[in-house]
């Protein structure tokens, strides 16, 4: 485990070049679409999952856009079939919810995707949460947390059973934990802190986000951790 620098690439040097199908959940906005865009510019196979899966401005060959609910255990299901890799890219807006809640989107959907994926034999699972979701919250200190908790305790609170059920699967899961999310596309480097006693928070962009997924997706460096990415 140590903390490492990246940069953006497009080269094919820093992964094997072993082509996946992928199920993007949450595939429409943010990480996810980003994801689903440099999957598919690395030569993978996409299924870009989501509730407005129509409307994802991408025309690509290897794109096949599947309208489905994360929380329709048979929309979820049917989305499986022939994957080897799953990434989980769910957000909830930025609005009066997110403060006031309940918010249980993260946890009631990884309790339906981690069954179905160990039933059809796929291992390789990717998830988004955060910096502050699960043993990361301990990087934060008390003050900030008073400030947190208030905006983001519920989401965060949701995030955390969310890792708890990953982490006790039997799944090869790599959990993701980016800073405060920018939406610039400028490539810069960012710094993958693997150890404890590395987290902090800061910030990095979507785009370098769906970078680090995309790369693990043939890498696979960070099976069973949970790094925290920030610029």
């Amino acid at each position: 485990m140590h903390q490492g620098w990246c940069m953006p690439t497009q080269g094919s040097f820093r992964y094997h070049m072993t082509m996946k199908k992928i199920l993007v959940i949450g595939a429409s906005s943010g990480i996810g679409l980003y994801v689903t865009r440099q999957a598919l510019e690395k030569g993978h196979h996409v299924k870009a999952f989501a509730r407005s899966a129509a409307d994802i401005d991408i025309n690509n060959p290897n794109l096949e856009k599947v309208r489905g609910d994360a929380l329709s255990l048979n929309d979820v299901e049917s989305a499986l079939a022939d994957c080897d890799t799953v990434v989980s890219a769910l957000g909830v807006k930025l609005n009066t919810k997110l403060i006031t809640g309940p918010i249980t989107l993260f946890s009631e959907a990884t309790r339906i995707l981690i069954p179905l994926m160990q039933q059809k034999n796929i291992k390789r699972l990717i998830c988004v949460t955060g910096f502050g979701a699960g043993e990361s919250i301990s990087a934060i200190n008390s003050f900030q947390k008073i400030g947190f908790n208030m905006v983001f305790g519920r989401a965060y609170s949701d995030k955390s059973l969310q890792e708890k059920s990953i982490i006790d699967s039997q799944l090869d899961w790599t959990i993701v934990r980016p800073g405060v999310l920018l939406n610039c596309s400028k490539p810069e480097s960012y710094k993958i802190l693997a150890n404890k006693d590395e987290w902090r928070n800061g910030i990095i962009t979507r785009k370098n986000v769906a970078d680090f997924i995309v790369n693990e997706i043939t890498n696979n460096q960070y099976i069973h951790q949970a790094p925290v990415l920030v610029s």
